[in-house]
């Protein structure tokens, strides 16, 4: 006789407000980053894409199929893959705020620190693989 699995997990329902307002939150915070520099906008929307699949199925189903942010959704959740454009882009963006860092923070460790810590991250994200061809 086999045994059955167990149910799926079900979320509480009394939290889905709050997986509804992080999954929004980020989404905005995400779009404001389109416009300015420095504040990143895919990591954002990969945030409201988690969030929404636990608060907002309708939002979640949006953010997936949406021609501009849906591929690197479905690229970073079935590959953990970053596409070349994107990690140019990000690491232009790094260079730019790490330059703008060493001109106008007069404290040291503040700008050694924030700088590391782009560099670091810099060298993560261009470890990630990119995506498969005709993804």
């Amino acid at each position: 006789m086999s045994r059955l699995p167990p149910p799926p997990e079900k979320r509480p329902v009394r939290l889905r407000w709050a997986w509804w307002l992080l999954a929004y939150v980020s989404l905005g915070i995400g779009i404001i980053g389109i416009f300015v520099p420095g504040l990143p906008t895919t990591v954002f929307v990969l945030i409201s894409a988690w969030a929404a699949s636990h608060g907002s199925q309708r939002l979640h189903d949006w953010l997936v199929t949406h021609p501009r942010f849906g591929p690197s959704i479905v690229n970073w959740r079935t590959h953990g893959a970053v596409s070349r454009k994107g990690k140019w882009m990000a690491s232009i963006t790094m260079l730019v705020c790490a330059l703008i860092t060493l001109w106008r923070v007069p404290l040291a460790w503040v700008k050694w620190t924030s700088i590391s810590i782009m560099a670091v991250v810099c060298l993560w994200l261009w470890m990630r693989p990119l995506p498969p061809e005709g993804s």
